[in-house]
């Protein structure tokens, strides 16, 4: 055991560290144990370097940036945007908690906002502000679980436990990262600040945001490039001093992507002052990494304290005065590098309030509530779309909504973030292509009207099967080969040995590689050529490898051409 020699708030630390810091942490740490977040499943390869295809997949992207703000307990529209030609309804619904005509900033003759949101007036005549109406969807839950998981998976008919367990970004990232359990992207492709890895990134193998629980976490990373302290007082007079300074250690060598973060940070300055409260540190720290071009494209940040049952005007000032304050600083931040045009940012909530105040000075769960954007991509200020009608609410006076939350998603997606529309409606699981005139436009979609139908895109040119004997030629391999081929491993009830079950939609050379957790290839389990099959076939991957594979965690990596995906298997 410890001395008490170790002065007492680094004691305390110290003590800390033996309760939370236990063998199973530092399994999950390694990825050994269960799967996680991007910070877990990526440690397994982080001796990797990235592969030439993912680096081209990299290159081609666009620059732009999209920044996901969450308004944690279903933030009230009605005290974001008021409308103003609906004044009367809105005030006599809510006698105690309106807001006076005096102090609203009336932005337009029919909108306005809070007049403690004032530093979002220079947004709105900088073009930097836009406000989307009544966003929602079809028979929107009022749970707060609920909420939160359909707007990360998209599945409206996601309920209690059972759902879509992928998220509209994981399943982006999946797509442009086929390989990306043996060779991930150089930087983060997306990094998050909470607790838990939201499942807004989550895919069928791995959570794709590099996750810390808290600001203070990924400010002593940016800071260090290292995920726990290592000062040696830490460590003085302890009897497990070198075992926790070597587990330490290894934690902080498989967080693989902390130097990158620390690099960036290095390179990154802040130019404008932030306010010190929660929400503006986390804004300061993302715009110090966009400047030093860490190479993220997708950041989310939170914000809680929006379930507004009583006492709402107070709280709810206080939420939107740092809100509204800590995005303008943001903004002037990246304006110092000219990167203020490449920088979207957006909110979302699991959902709005209702209409009518309740006893406590407060709202209750409601269904429609605005979406706010923010950057110089925008391209203009405005409302967009239509506000609900007030004087219609059902009968637990909720908001009808107006705009689909998916065809944000879906503008957003296609349009900021260039990815082709069949794509964009593969990831939305099927919801047709509606975009939004936000004011950026990538895939030439005129607006208002839509041009896109739903048909299947048009499948490639043959190319030449090049050389062959004239009578059989080689197989043509579709450049989508990938969209086409179902893999996935199962475990027998005779054996409980893995299989893997391979079905190919083009004749194809097919090598399938085995790697340890570590990255280390332990040789080939298949190579030969697969026909077209509708039955597919089963692989044995016990079988194909020249000695007894140890329980544990795997990952096969399936290669067609110089074409590349990957996936774990457990091995027991």
């Amino acid at each position: 055991m410890c001395t008490h020699h170790i002065p007492v708030n680094k004691q305390e630390a110290h003590d800390n560290e033996h309760k939370i810091w236990s063998r199973r942490s530092f399994l999950q740490a390694l990825g050994i144990a269960g799967s996680g977040s991007i910070m877990l499943g990526s440690n397994l390869v982080s001796a990797s370097a990235p592969s030439p295809l993912t680096a081209a997949i990299a290159a081609a992207e666009t620059d732009n940036i999209l920044v996901l703000i969450r308004l944690n307990g279903g933030n009230d529209g009605l005290s974001t945007v008021i409308p103003i030609q609906q004044y009367d309804t809105y005030a006599n619904a809510r006698p105690n908690i309106y807001i006076p005509e005096s102090k609203i900033l009336r932005l337009t003759d029919d909108f306005g906002v809070p007049s403690y949101m004032d530093s979002l007036e220079a947004m709105w005549g900088d073009g930097q502000f836009k406000a989307v109406h009544g966003v929602g969807y079809e028979g929107q839950s009022l749970s707060h679980f609920t909420g939160t998981d359909i707007f990360a998976n998209t599945d409206l008919t996601t309920t209690g436990f059972s759902g879509e367990n992928t998220g509209w970004m994981g399943r982006h990232f999946e797509n442009l990262y086929p390989d990306y359990l043996i060779n991930p992207p150089e930087a983060p492709a997306a990094i998050q600040i909470g607790q838990y890895g939201s499942m807004v990134f989550q895919g069928e193998e791995t959570n794709y945001a590099f996750v810390t629980s808290n600001i203070d976490q990924l400010e002593e990373i940016a800071e260090t490039g290292l995920q726990y302290s290592l000062d040696p007082a830490l460590f003085d007079n302890c009897m497990y001093g070198d075992q926790l300074h070597f587990l330490r250690g290894t934690a902080n060598t498989t967080y693989e992507y902390s130097g990158k973060i620390h690099e960036a940070y290095e390179r990154g300055r802040n130019e404008v002052e932030y306010q010190d409260n929660y929400f503006a540190r986390q804004l300061a720290l993302l715009a110090r990494l966009i400047k030093g071009n860490l190479g993220t494209k997708v950041y989310m940040i939170s914000m809680g304290g929006f379930d507004t049952h009583g006492n709402q005007p107070l709280a709810h000032e206080r939420l939107m005065t740092n809100l509204s304050v800590a995005v303008k600083d943001f903004y002037d931040d990246l304006t110092f590098t000219e990167q203020d045009n490449k920088v979207l940012s957006m909110t979302f909530s699991e959902f709005g309030r209702r209409i009518f105040e309740n006893g406590s000075n407060g709202t209750d769960h409601g269904k429609a509530a605005p979406t706010l954007f923010f950057g110089s991509g925008l391209n203009g200020s405005a409302f967009v779309g239509d506000h609900p009608a007030l004087e219609n609410p059902d009968g637990r006076g909720n908001l009808a909504h107006t705009m689909d939350f998916r065809d944000l998603y879906a503008t957003v997606m296609a349009e900021w973030l260039c990815i082709p529309i069949p794509l964009v409606e593969q990831h939305l699981l099927g919801h047709p292509y509606m975009p939004v005139n936000l004011g950026f436009n990538c895939s030439g979609t005129e607006f208002p009207d839509i041009a896109y139908s739903n048909d299947p895109p048009t499948p490639p040119t043959p190319t030449d099967p090049g050389e062959g004997n004239g009578e059989n030629p080689l197989p043509t391999i579709p450049d989508d080969i990938l969209n086409g081929i179902v893999h996935k491993p199962f475990y027998p009830n005779t054996s409980g040995q893995p299989m893997i079950s391979l079905t190919m939609p083009a004749t194809a050379h097919v090598d399938i590689q085995l790697f340890n957790i570590l990255g280390q290839n332990l040789g080939s389990i298949f190579n030969q050529i697969v026909t077209e099959d509708p039955n597919g076939i089963d692989i044995d991957v016990q079988a194909r490898v020249s000695r007894p594979l140890a329980p544990g965690k795997y990952i096969y990596r399936i290669q067609v051409q110089d074409k590349k995906m990957s996936k774990a298997i457990m091995v027991s």
